[in-house]
């Protein structure tokens, strides 16, 4: 697609989503340890490594959700969409787990595909979505 200037972008696909925690740490374990997500990377920068770049993601997904300190006075409340071919069994799993702040069930509205909503503990979203039929 060409922008006003005629010229087309160069971009291609979305990597990295951010989303601001309170807590790195307490976020790996919400991420990794209660939604069964992989922690993709967790690299210490600075003169003294006093920052931390953190990326989990979905087992297979190539897009990763990097998890950062507030930056610029940024509070939560961030979303992002994930995808599965069964939302009812997602939610399923999820509610057994217990003591994450999901809808008590997946909504289907007219014109959008069966979905529910978590929340983590900075108050981000995630939208688990069904997947697309392929092809």
């Amino acid at each position: 697609m060409s922008t006003p200037t005629g010229t087309p972008t160069t971009v291609t696909n979305i990597g990295v989503v951010m989303f601001t925690v309170a807590d790195v740490d307490a976020a790996i374990a919400f991420y990794r340890d209660r939604l069964g997500w992989e922690l993709r990377g967790d690299t210490r920068f600075g003169e003294n490594g006093e920052n931390r770049w953190v990326e989990v993601a979905p087992p297979e997904s190539l897009t990763r959700l990097a998890l950062n300190p507030p930056m610029f006075d940024e509070p939560g409340g961030t979303s992002i969409g994930v995808e599965t071919a069964d939302v009812l069994g997602e939610h399923r799993r999820l509610s057994a787990i217990g003591g994450i702040d999901l809808d008590p069930e997946p909504m289907q509205t007219p014109g959008a595909p069966l979905m529910f909503m978590l929340r983590d503990p900075d108050g981000n979203h995630v939208v688990v979505v069904e997947a697309p039929p392929a092809g």
